[in-house]
């Protein structure tokens, strides 16, 4: 049997938008682009796929948003803010260890249900030098700007002042911070509150002595 006249590119079910609102389509398509991106690449992503997911044709998809990188760009600065925002407001607690495991239970509840957000932000097959690529570094930066001052507040108040020490420090973070989002990719069962438990358990016995009871 055929494939009905509702269903799209790679068998999606078109649930159609006639009449809905175009901030509310607007969003559906973002959403619909920000999980074929964020979890094929740049490179591999279908507009077609993000068209039949969204529900509507693929030339509203550019009437709204002008080609594929610009909504490529539109997903990546939606998924970056959040990130940022999130990072952001778990910085503004006490400058000790417990800083860790706010800042990764802001990021677990900014990612839930779109931890393929991590991916557009971090996405290594945007090609080099253009607008795209730009706009994700310019991301990366301001959280691994964070990242690094958290750092430098939490080794600063346990009187550690060796900049390699804080460098290696800072490494080890962006470390664990992107194996506990890939971690948490491969296993999407987990809820946000789930994923925070369990980085509070691990903080408290290898990472960061103390965090456990942090807030």
């Amino acid at each position: 049997m055929g494939k009905s006249g509702n269903e799209g590119a790679g068998g999606a079910r078109r649930a159609g938008t006639k009449g809905m609102p175009r901030r509310e389509r607007e969003s559906l398509i973002l959403d619909a682009g920000a999980e074929e991106f964020g979890t094929k690449g740049y490179a591999r992503g279908s507009t077609a796929v993000v068209a039949a997911r969204a529900g509507i044709s693929k030339p509203l998809v550019y009437e709204y948003f002008g080609s594929r990188d610009g909504l490529y760009l539109a997903c990546l600065d939606r998924a970056g803010s959040r990130l940022v925002a999130a990072v952001a407001s778990a910085q503004r607690g006490s400058p000790d260890s417990a800083r860790a495991v706010r800042t990764m239970e802001a990021l677990f509840r900014a990612l839930e249900s779109r931890v393929h957000d991590w991916e557009l932000v971090w996405d290594s097959t945007l090609p080099d030098g253009g607008d795209l690529h730009a706009a994700a570094a310019a991301h990366r930066g301001e959280l691994n700007r964070m990242g690094a001052a958290g750092v430098s507040d939490i080794l600063g108040g346990a009187a550690v002042a060796d900049p390699l020490d804080a460098d290696l420090v800072t490494h080890l973070w962006y470390g664990t911070v992107g194996a506990a989002i890939r971690w948490w990719r491969r296993h999407p069962e987990q809820s946000a509150e789930e994923m925070a438990a369990r980085f509070r358990r691990v903080a408290g016995a290898v990472l960061v002595p103390g965090a456990a009871g942090g807030g």
